[in-house]
């Protein structure tokens, strides 16, 4: 729309774009960890990466598993980043109850403690344990792997 003091009329170059709140998001992802000052960390880590790139991450936090399951939507994350050790459920229960209802969420698992891999397979055939974030961790570091893993 093209105004003047005295008109105003259409300019057919002119085409608005609504970008809706969502939608200015590359890909989202689900943080859970029963510790908040971890998940606010993390949050606040990877948002803060969005500045000056097209490929904005979306982070959503919850600091309780069972609370993360029944809250959760069906192909609406890409990325579920939990915790192993965590009260009530821990993160493999998590993740196989969260693959059966979206088998299209990619999972990464992290943990302070060493972790046998073989003994995980025997209690868990079912799952992938192709990420895997030790904690400590940089948030460069876990940046460069939530990046890796969506794309």
């Amino acid at each position: 729309m093209i105004c003047s003091m005295y008109s105003c009329t259409e300019d057919p170059l002119y085409h608005p774009v609504v970008i809706k709140p969502d939608q200015q998001f590359w890909k989202r992802i689900l943080i859970v960890d029963d510790n908040k000052d971890v998940t606010t960390t993390f949050k606040v880590g990877i948002e803060a990466s969005n500045i000056n790139t097209n490929r904005k991450i979306k982070v959503y936090t919850c600091n309780n598993p069972v609370i993360a399951l029944s809250e959760f939507k069906p192909n609406f994350y890409d990325l579920l980043l939990t915790d192993i050790d965590m009260p009530h459920m821990n993160g493999f229960e998590l993740s196989e109850k969260i693959l059966a209802i979206d088998i299209n969420v990619k999972v990464c698992y992290m943990s302070s403690a060493e972790i046998n891999r073989e003994a995980l397979r025997e209690i868990y055939p079912a799952l992938s344990l192709g990420c895997f974030i030790g904690k400590p961790v940089t948030i460069d570091y876990l940046v460069k792997r939530i990046m890796s893993e969506l794309d």
